[in-house]
């Protein structure tokens, strides 16, 4: 049988298809739809898109819990007219000492830019804002939001570029998410009592329902079941596939980060002398 050059690069590029739909997360097997009322839906697996109308809004989280992890998630924005209203990405676990670790995309009236507000709670304690501009317009396409939780680090990157380090300061007295397993969490509400301008600006209610959309979930990450961690007894320690666990910042990262922090960032709480009157919170002398 005469195989043409036509049918063989045909074959080729099916295959790579297929492979490729198998490698990415089936969104059905790794998040459930917690609230919403049909706003959240899944499509064809491989694309998770959340709404918010005058009536509510909508949410997900992962069904594993994670203690540690790099993480990966590719976010379309809501295009055109997002006053008010909050796209929010973390990691979160429960109760009253949880920890944290936030990005939140505040929308703006059309051609303004969004605000990416990130955060870090341990044990319950937050207040640790750092927000930028991103270079780009988030809603015209997808782009990966990524996070590294390590014992040592925690760094959020957009598409590759890390933007903030958080360093571990329990050396000083700062405790740092280490304990608690964190599940994945992600919704689209309504904020606009302080989302936008401080609230000056209100949600344009003409414009809905707004909608954001999530694609090719990765996680090389610790998952915790019934109190036990897939990485093993100790997760400090790091082999093969989990070099993540002792990630750091090259030289050339740290200069991505620089340029980032330089051109973009917009509020830094280690900056904010009004706040902090007396001394800034210990950590930032490790920023």
């Amino acid at each position: 049988m005469a195989f043409t050059t036509t049918s063989i690069l045909n074959s080729v590029f099916l295959f790579m298809i297929i492979f490729l739909r198998s490698t990415l997360a089936d969104f059905n097997n790794e998040f459930d739809i917690t609230w919403g009322d049909g706003r959240g839906k899944v499509v064809n697996g491989d694309l998770l898109t959340l709404s918010l109308d005058k009536a509510s809004g909508s949410g997900f989280e992962s069904r594993n819990e994670y203690l540690f992890g790099k993480i990966d998630m590719q976010l379309k924005l809501v295009p055109g007219n997002s006053a008010g209203t909050v796209t929010a990405y973390y990691l979160s676990s429960k109760g009253s000492n949880w920890d944290e670790i936030d990005f939140e995309f505040l929308g703006n009236l059309s051609g303004d830019p969004y605000i990416l507000h990130t955060n870090v709670f341990s044990q319950g304690k937050g207040n640790r804002e750092q927000q930028f501009y991103l270079w780009f317009d988030p809603t015209s396409e997808f782009h990966t939001y990524s996070i590294l939780w390590n014992p040592q680090r925690i760094i959020f990157s957009v598409d590759g570029t890390p933007i903030r380090e958080f360093k571990n300061a329990e050396s000083i007295g700062v405790p740092f998410p280490k304990d608690q397993p964190m599940r994945i969490h992600s919704s689209l509400w309504n904020a606009d009592d302080w989302a936008t301008r401080g609230g000056l600006v209100k949600t344009d209610w003409s414009q809905a329902p707004f909608t954001a959309s999530y694609r090719n979930f990765k996680a090389d990450a610790c998952v915790v079941a019934s109190g036990k961690s897939s990485c093993g007894g100790s997760a400090a320690s790091s082999s093969g596939n989990q070099a993540w666990l002792s990630e750091e910042l090259d030289n050339t990262q740290q200069e991505r980060l620089r340029w980032a922090q330089k051109n973009y960032m917009i509020y830094n709480y280690c900056s904010n002398s009004k706040r902090f009157p007396q001394r800034f919170p210990p950590e930032c002398q490790m920023a």
